[in-house]
């Protein structure tokens, strides 16, 4: 299972948030990076994997493209979240483009990269769609792999349920990735256990319950 390093980028800063409130959302220089400036966040923690959401493209108020291309060079995959709502929008290869249903217009016209079913209060954004139906019916969609993003639990540590999971899992056979919450190594166990193929982490390994050497690996299990 890979295990990626999440970077969420505002401002010009990796931030730190909780549940999805972005206005909310500081420079993350608490930390074990002694600056929130990205290239130097990511130099100073080297994870393989890098997940980079660009917060100011979602809301429609900037752009860290110019950033996120130098951020590919410092690590073995970037996988990059910045809001597209066009197939024409996607960053050339290598890096993983990933299509959030938050931001889509129509899922259908893309191929390849990641489907990032966006989850708030536990369901789908924006329409309010059960998560496991909806993950079933994406399956139709011609993405490489489907990203679970529960953006309710973002920040918080909150932790992962092994039922949700197990079910999560059963309603694809795509690579599936799980983000928002995954607060432990006990964690990483569920994810590994119940199937999974990779998981988004930030603030566990910040606050050391994510060894730091487990990002730079970028494997477990």
């Amino acid at each position: 299972m890979k295990i990626i390093l999440a970077a969420d980028l505002k401002d010009g800063l990796v931030v730190h948030g909780k549940s999805g409130n972005r206005e909310e959302y500081k420079p993350l220089n608490w930390g074990l990076s002694p600056t929130a400036e990205p290239i130097s966040y990511v130099s100073y923690l080297k994870p393989k994997y890098l997940y980079a959401a660009d917060l100011d493209r979602i809301e429609m108020c900037g752009d860290h493209t110019e950033t996120i291309l130098k951020l590919a060079d410092k690590v073995s995959q970037l996988y990059v979240d910045r809001g597209i709502s066009i197939p024409e929008e996607y960053l050339p290869k290598p890096i993983v483009n990933i299509v959030g249903t938050e931001t889509a217009d129509s899922l259908d016209e893309f191929f390849g990269g990641l489907l990032s079913v966006d989850v708030k209060d536990g369901k789908v954004i924006p329409n309010g769609e059960d998560v496991t139906e909806f993950l079933k019916s994406s399956n139709k969609y011609s993405f490489d792999g489907i990203l679970i993003l529960n953006i309710s639990s973002v920040g918080t540590s909150a932790g992962v349920d092994e039922k949700y999971l197990t079910s999560l899992r059963g309603a694809t056979k795509k690579p599936l990735f799980y983000g928002g919450g995954v607060s432990s190594l006990s964690d990483l166990d569920l994810l590994c256990r119940t199937g999974f193929d990779g998981a988004v982490v930030s603030t566990a390994v910040h606050l050391g319950r994510i060894p730091l050497n487990i990002i730079q690996e970028g494997e477990y299990c």
